[in-house]
């Protein structure tokens, strides 16, 4: 520990050794799927109570409506879980922002519910690295810190949506981010220790198309095919793609019997842009190939959804933060690295708001999103001592 006060070392110290195993556990044995209300509502208990331990005020907060388009191309309010927000000192002169999430992708119907201790010193389980384990280190730093200072204030959002876009917790991350000095989330990091650097962005779009039902053999020329229209869409659409920008055409829904012309199609279809200015492209190549394929093909088409995460470049003010983090590591030992990705998260919104953000301060692990998902469980103490060194030094005024 070079180069360090003995503040510092003793609240690192304090850190490594809160109780963010047993955490882990506890919540990770809970399922919260995005689409669980039940589970959701469950660790939000837990994790409301554990965050308690914090000063300020802490709230659940309802999620704001959602829309999502059927299979039958009807719009539909989805079902959310409430966020978790905590502000403290929100009349400090700096402020900060810890983010996480407490949903995860595998449904209380998935068979991956298990928490399994294996011989190579980690844990395999649902959401142990994305973000149960993430959650315990936050908890852990902003403890030791409030031990050690209470020089800034800042916002804890743990939000119950991020797996699927933080659709209903976007309006409120936006909120929390104003002011704030500097960001930091907690998505894991690599098995390695590798951070996650410049970040694109992501676009889902939900398109529906209806044409006119008729007998496909008496009176084809009547009909209006949706499903044609559809593929002919989704044709133009991937015409996009190029160097700074991916687009998948992922899916179409409708049709029926072979002997009628299908009158319904929706297209499922996903952007991901590099800039700001692929966005922009992109919008006008979507307008553009909807208004051609709903005048050649004479149907009505109707575009629902967006570009919910823009891309998160690594700036002037992340470059601050990163090398801050990186000389935080170099005093506690760690060798702290970065890279671009093609994953978005909740850094890319804060990044959006202008506030400097780390986005994976997390635990070390991996196969996340998937039932070999683990945790490397001697990376919550030195994860969380890397936080609380790093908050010290901004409260601090280091950025």
């Amino acid at each position: 520990m070079q180069g360090m006060t003995n503040n510092e070392r003793a609240a690192i110290e304090r850190a490594s050794a809160a109780p963010m195993l047993a955490n882990v556990r506890d919540w990770a044995a809970i399922n919260s799927g995005t689409g669980n209300i039940a589970g959701l509502a469950a660790v939000a208990g837990r994790l409301a109570g554990a965050f308690s331990v914090l000063p300020g005020e802490l709230r659940l907060i309802e999620p704001a409506a959602v829309e999502r388009v059927g299979l039958d191309g009807a719009v539909s309010e989805i079902e959310h879980g409430k966020h978790l927000h905590l502000s403290v000192r929100p009349d400090a002169a700096r402020r900060m922002l810890f983010t996480g999430h407490m949903d995860t992708v595998y449904p209380d119907d998935h068979p991956f519910q298990a928490l399994t201790d294996r011989p190579d010193g980690t844990i395999n389980g649902p959401g142990v690295a994305d973000m149960k384990g993430g959650l315990a280190v936050m908890l852990a730093a902003l403890e030791a810190v409030e031990a050690a200072s209470t020089a800034i204030g800042y916002d804890v959002l743990i939000n119950s949506d991020e797996e699927t876009g933080s659709f209903s917790s976007a309006a409120l991350l936006a909120e929390v981010s104003r002011g704030k000095v500097a960001a930091l989330t907690y998505e894991p990091a690599l098995p390695d220790g590798t951070l996650a650097g410049a970040r694109g962005g992501t676009g889902n779009f939900s398109i529906v198309i209806r044409g006119r039902a008729a007998h496909a053999g008496r009176n084809p020329e009547d009909g209006r095919n949706a499903i044609l229209a559809a593929a002919d869409l989704a044709l133009r659409l991937e015409n996009a793609k190029g160097p700074r920008l991916a687009v998948n055409p992922a899916r179409i829904d409708g049709g029926g019997p072979n002997n009628v012309v299908p009158d319904l199609a929706v297209l499922r279809v996903n952007f991901r842009p590099a800039t700001l200015d692929e966005i922009t492209r992109a919008k006008a190549h979507i307008d553009a190939a909807v208004a051609m394929v709903a005048a050649a093909r004479d149907v009505n088409i109707e575009v629902h959804g967006g570009f919910n995460r823009p891309p998160k470049p690594i700036d002037a003010g992340a470059e601050k933060l990163f090398a801050l983090v990186k000389a935080s590591g170099a005093d506690l030992g760690l060798d702290i690295a970065w890279r671009a990705t093609g994953g978005v998260c909740d850094g890319n919104n804060i990044a959006a708001a202008g506030v400097p953000v780390v986005d994976t301060m997390g635990a070390r692990g991996g196969a996340i999103h998937s039932a070999d998902e683990f945790l490397i469980v001697d990376s919550l103490p030195e994860r969380a001592g890397l936080s609380a060194l790093t908050i010290l030094r901004i409260a601090e005024g280091a950025i």
